[in-house]
């Protein structure tokens, strides 16, 4: 037996009202018969259709169908049966408005894994005599046209049972003379039709008629063999009953092909609707722009900081003159402790893990070369100061020690005095005057840019005894800079340096503040924290903008799934399961985001390279970034879509298909 039910019972719940639909329904339905079921409106005669074709589910009592009990079966399970062995035609057709009457036969294959045993959509069409209207869509097409697209669509894989319910209530009368036929001849070659109408002459072709009222069954007639010569039509074979037997083998071919279906549905929809597709892209662009640019203005900033920072070198202590008070009142800097070269070489050579030091004096000079002057700073200091400052010359070299005793006249000039005093040409050779004194100059620093406080390529060094003696006469140096071996030793060499000091400057307990000793390295970390964290805020500033995008996709995504309702219950009817329904809207969701994220892309570099060629700030557009922004950009078309997408996969299929 084909189909068995006994005392299936349904009652709905409209307001505070329940209506009985099914009150006790018992009948049986073997393998090829015609039935049609007739009742007036009310007499539960669509419920019973429903439940037959597994579209709803009874309260209670038994429904056998291909001899396994399905009527408490899963939802999942419930669409792998409407898939494999049911087809249906509805009264209003329920066909995809956007797609062509090809596409809407093919719809069920995209559910479907049993591709041997499918037919081809095309030759359904030019069966039930649609083979030049195969590009048409639904509103091209009459009423009669649209009806057997809907019967093509039913057959596609190889039914057992086909469900029609009104298939003619909106149809003229020749095109209802033309359906049944179809339908005739459709059993006629083995096809069980199960009917509900209303009008007796349409129940007069089948084989067996079922009046239905107040949700029981009042009458079961058969009527004797209907032997008349119909319209013929070329139905596929194989219409063997497959019973409770498992779905096919799914490779993974089958995945992908799937998944690229689900992919040019969700493209379809998303491209019927381009306005609101747009403004969904809008909040995800604006918000990975926004993610792009900030955190290419952080890492700019943070490169520029490190530049910076290089510059000043590793490792290093700085030990300056200080002031104390004297009752109550501030001493000028390096009144009560001053040092002197003899200071920097017992650094040198009586503190372990001490690697360099660099005795230095400093002040303006006025720099006199053919007919260009330049004021800038002279700064003295020894050979060791250029690898300890990272100011190796990348042109000529650094003067030696031998010439720092010697008090040679010799001077390493930076980018800028090469610009304003030489014309941007090499100064290597040439003679200047710093403060009327010649000096050759041998060497030019590297490029180090400026700050908001200094350039620093507006320097002249000069060897450190050469400055003491024939430039600023001083006795002492203005600082001394230390080098330390390594990081972990820092806090030691300083406390040894301040003994050190005390010791040789017999320094009282109230004159042991007159000098200070700073460590660049925790100057460089404190810096670099607060660039690190003016990254981070910008970061998270980007960060709302793109989550206020993804909600838009949320709300976006939640009116679609409320104007495709029908939609849904039309794909669920042809054996879409709750996977598929979810894959579909997820995949849509992702691809607004993705390709909202990839367009945010190109604006944040965009908006980054304005920053930097017209604002002049630094910038940095970093893969890691652009990376992060696309699995920002998917993360929340994921994360944002899933609620929409789990509600459409939710939806019962005859709630979806009633829903006005």
């Amino acid at each position: 037996m084909l189909i068995e039910i006994k005392d299936l019972r349904k009652t709905y719940a409209m307001g505070d009202n329940l209506v009985k639909a099914l009150q006790g329904v018992s009948l049986k339905i073997g393998a090829g018969e015609f039935v049609a079921i007739m009742g007036p409106s009310g007499s539960g005669k669509s419920t019973l259709m429903h439940v037959l074709g597994l579209l709803d589910t009874p309260d209670s009592g038994s429904y056998k169908l291909l001899g396994e009990e399905v009527s408490k079966l899963s939802e999942n399970k419930l669409a792998e049966l409407r898939r494999s062995t049911i087809g249906f035609v509805f009264q209003q057709f329920n066909l995809l408005t956007r797609t062509s009457a090809l596409e809407n036969v093919a719809l069920p294959l995209i559910y479907g894994h049993s591709s041997a045993r499918a037919a081809d959509p095309r030759q359904l069409l030019e069966q039930v005599g649609l083979g030049s209207r195969l590009d048409h869509k639904p509103n091209e097409l009459s009423g009669g046209q649209q009806q057997r697209v809907a019967i093509a669509r039913s057959l596609v894989h190889n039914p057992h049972i086909l469900f029609a319910d009104e298939p003619t209530g909106n149809l003229d009368s020749k095109s209802q003379g033309e359906i049944m036929h179809i339908f005739k001849t459709l059993n006629e070659q083995g096809i069980t039709i199960v009917l509900v109408t209303h009008e007796v002459e349409i129940a007069e072709y089948a084989k067996r008629v079922i009046k239905m009222r107040d949700g029981a069954v009042v009458s079961d007639i058969e009527k004797p063999s209907n032997k008349s010569v119909s319209r013929s039509i070329a139905v596929p074979e194989n219409h063997a009953l497959r019973g409770s037997a498992g779905p096919d083998k799914f490779s993974f071919r089958d995945s992908l092909s799937e998944f690229f279906q689900h992919f040019k549905q969700a493209w379809r929809s998303l491209a019927a609707n381009k306005v609101r597709t747009g403004l969904s892209m809008l909040g995800i662009l604006i918000g990975v722009g926004s993610v792009i640019a900030m955190l290419a203005l952080g890492t700019g900033a943070k490169e520029s900081l490190e530049k910076q920072l290089s510059s000043m070198g590793s490792n290093l202590l700085a030990v300056r003159p200080g002031s104390s008070r004297s009752g109550g009142v501030a001493l000028q800097s390096g009144d009560v402790t001053r040092f002197t070269m003899e200071d920097a070489r017992q650094m040198r050579s009586d503190i372990p893990n001490v690697v360099r030091t660099s005795p230095s004096v400093s002040g303006r000079g006025q720099i006199v070369f053919g007919n260009k002057n330049w004021n800038t700073q002279v700064q003295g200091t020894s050979p060791d100061y250029a690898p300890m400052r990272a100011s190796v010359p990348d042109l000529g070299r650094f003067f030696s020690e031998t010439e720092n005793t010697q008090r040679s006249r010799v001077a390493v000039v930076g980018r800028t005095i090469v610009r304003e005093v030489f014309n941007g040409k090499s100064p290597i050779g040439e003679m200047i005057k710093i403060n009327k004194v010649n000096f050759q100059v041998i060497g030019v620093l590297p490029e180090k840019g400026a700050n908001t406080f200094r350039d620093q390529d507006d320097l002249v060094i000069v060897p450190v005894e050469t400055a003491m003696k024939r430039l600023f006469g001083k006795e002492y140096v203005d600082n001394i800079d230390v080098e330390v071996v390594d990081q972990q030793s820092m806090e030691s060499v300083q406390e040894q340096i301040k003994q050190l000091v005390i010791r040789s400057h017999r320094l009282p307990p109230s004159q042991q503040d007159s000098f200070q000793i700073r460590n660049m390295a925790d100057i460089q970390s404190a810096l670099s924290e607060t660039s690190k964290t003016m990254t981070w805020l910008l970061g998270s500033i980007a960060f709302v903008s793109l989550m206020v995008g993804g909600i838009g996709i949320m709300n976006i995504m939640l009116v679609s799934v409320t104007e495709r309702t029908r939609e849904i219950g039309l794909r669920k009817a042809v054996g879409a399961t709750q996977n598929d329904i979810l894959s579909q809207f997820l995949i849509e969701a992702v691809v607004v985001s993705v390709a909202g994220g990839v367009c945010g892309i190109v604006l944040g570099c965009g908006i980054s390279f304005v920053l930097s060629s017209v604002a002049g700030w630094t910038t940095a557009v970093s893969a890691q970034s652009v990376l992060v922004s696309v699995l920002f950009s998917l993360a929340v078309g994921v994360g944002f879509g899933l609620w929409p997408a789990r509600k459409a996969a939710a939806l019962h299929p005859i709630d979806a298909l009633r829903y006005e």
